[in-house]
């Protein structure tokens, strides 16, 4: 790894720069789902309990993906956790989407059946609830639309803002549809689109989640183009045990061995393997085991 080498600078930098808008997201939705929750039960609208719904699961993403960023920057403490608290920040990403899930399924069920007798829908009380949740979520959308493209857990929190900041559209288009032709279908019309939109959306988002827990290679980053660009390396013979995985957020890392060739110089070798994995691949954090060229494969496959 090279001396003075630390990992822990590089993880979830992202989510760290972002936490105070993390917590003005959280304070704001926090005020409107409540708002929104009274209203949809004042106003009997399913479409508006959706939405206060998934401004729920907003507020409680959120507060995960907090927790998560609190916890990361407390993990150093304790040497037993020599990665850290990182995968926390995952971990709240994944219940993110099962939650979500969870929210949009119940949805359409409690839709479908009032698609046979629709209740009376208060549209004047439920078109300025929602138009007020509308403007909450734009808020929240632009305080988290910048780190959502760095840090899976703040990706988790901004795509429950997304759905919900359309459901709220959803919602005042009902209210106005219920209001002009009387129409009471529009709720859980409203409510299904919703529902509908949503749950690829999440699904995607645990599945990100699942590869990152499974220490599966990333998507964007080819196994076999790290293996021949390694193999590459000046006074490299052979590379084996290759594994690369992500560990948080903005983390690939990787590990190898390689085996000298002739009489490469081993302090070389490893200095141009990781500039090769830095500079082409980003990987910054790397395991490479060195093995002298007299004994290739010598340290034995692995079984697991």
């Amino acid at each position: 790894m090279g001396a003075g080498h630390d990992h822990s600078a590089t993880i979830s930098n992202a989510a760290h720069r972002h936490r105070g808008r993390l917590w003005a997201a959280f304070g704001l939705l926090t005020v409107f789902m409540v708002v929104e929750a009274v209203a949809a039960f004042g106003t009997g609208s399913l479409a508006l309990l959706s939405d206060a719904g998934h401004m729920f699961t907003d507020v409680l993403g959120i507060g995960m993906a907090l927790a998560a960023i609190t916890a990361t920057q407390r993990a150093g403490r304790d040497p037993q956790r020599t990665f850290g608290l990182y995968r926390l920040e995952v971990l709240a990403a994944l219940a993110n989407a099962v939650l979500l899930s969870g929210v949009a399924v119940y949805v359409l069920i409690e839709a479908v059946r009032r698609f046979g007798e629709p209740p009376e829908v208060l549209a004047g009380p439920m078109l300025v609830v929602a138009v007020l949740g509308l403007l909450a979520n734009l808020v929240a959308f632009g305080l988290l639309r910048e780190g959502a493209k760095e840090s899976i857990n703040l990706r988790g929190a901004y795509l429950e803002v997304v759905g919900d900041l359309l459901g709220s559209l959803g919602v005042i288009v009902a209210a106005l549809l219920i209001a002009g032709t009387g129409w009471w279908w529009a709720d859980p019309v409203v409510a299904v689109a919703i529902g509908v939109f949503i749950l690829p959306r999440t699904w995607r988002l645990g599945r990100a989640a699942v590869r990152i827990l499974v220490q599966a290679a990333p998507e964007h980053l080819p196994v076999t183009a790290v293996h021949d660009r390694l193999t590459a390396v000046p006074g490299v013979a052979e590379v084996h045990d290759l594994h690369v995985w992500t560990l948080t957020s903005g983390m690939d890392v990787a590990s190898a061995h390689l085996t000298l060739a002739g009489d490469a110089e081993v302090g070389t070798v490893l200095a141009a393997a990781r500039g090769a994995l830095r500079d082409d691949f980003h990987i910054e954090h790397a395991t490479l085991q060195i093995e002298p060229g007299a004994s290739p494969g010598a340290c034995g496959p692995a079984h697991w």
